[in-house]
């Protein structure tokens, strides 16, 4: 039960990454066009974003790791993550009136929206390997395990969002929705931890 709930939230943290990742082109195309500069920026903020949430993590794990942590780690992400729905659209004004070049203006909008809840999101995969893990030996398949896990929910959250969701929803709704899952994800782990215990 309690692997199956890590996996599921693996599952959604990639889900999630993904999801606002193509939602980022959306929401600053009106300001700063779709060339590739714009996806430049947007490719090169998330990667940033993930490889410090990937070592930051990773370093938190080894502080006591628990359920709880785990839990709060996607309820962070859904505080990072809801407001951008409704703060988008004054920030993106304001940077595009004070960058006219629409790759350093979609660069800093980027790093603005985006940093925050990505990198939050980059440190759930570490910290659910070591949650998953209890022996050395199989610590290389539980990684495997877990990475098959998270990316495939990162390729059904490209194509939900690419194929379905963007054409079914607004921007707002979908960026809710995201949260929605990350708060769901975050209240089931507390919720496990406080009745099956932390560990």
């Amino acid at each position: 039960m309690r692997k199956t709930l890590l996996f599921t939230l693996a599952f959604i943290a990639g889900f999630s990454i993904m999801a606002i990742e193509l939602l980022a082109g959306r929401i600053l195309s009106p300001f700063f066009g779709g060339s590739v500069y714009v996806w430049g920026s947007i490719i090169t903020v998330f990667m940033l974003a993930l490889s410090i949430g990937y070592l930051s993590g990773g370093r938190w794990s080894l502080h006591q790791p628990n359920l709880y942590k785990f839990g709060f780690l996607f309820l962070l992400a859904m505080a990072f993550m809801l407001p951008i729905a409704w703060v988008d659209e004054p920030i993106l004004n304001t940077l595009s009136e004070w960058i006219d070049d629409p790759r350093y203006g979609s660069l800093a909008a980027s790093l603005v929206l985006f940093t925050l809840p990505t990198v939050v999101l980059g440190m759930i995969s570490p910290y659910a390997i070591r949650l998953l893990i209890e022996a050395r030996e199989a610590s290389g398949q539980t990684a495997g395990r877990l990475y098959f896990v998270s990316t495939f929910g990162s390729a059904v959250g490209t194509l939900m969002t690419s194929f379905y969701l963007v054409l079914w929803l607004g921007i707002r709704e979908i960026i809710v929705l995201i949260s929605t899952l990350l708060f769901i994800g975050g209240l089931s782990a507390l919720i496990f931890a406080k009745t099956r215990g932390p560990e």
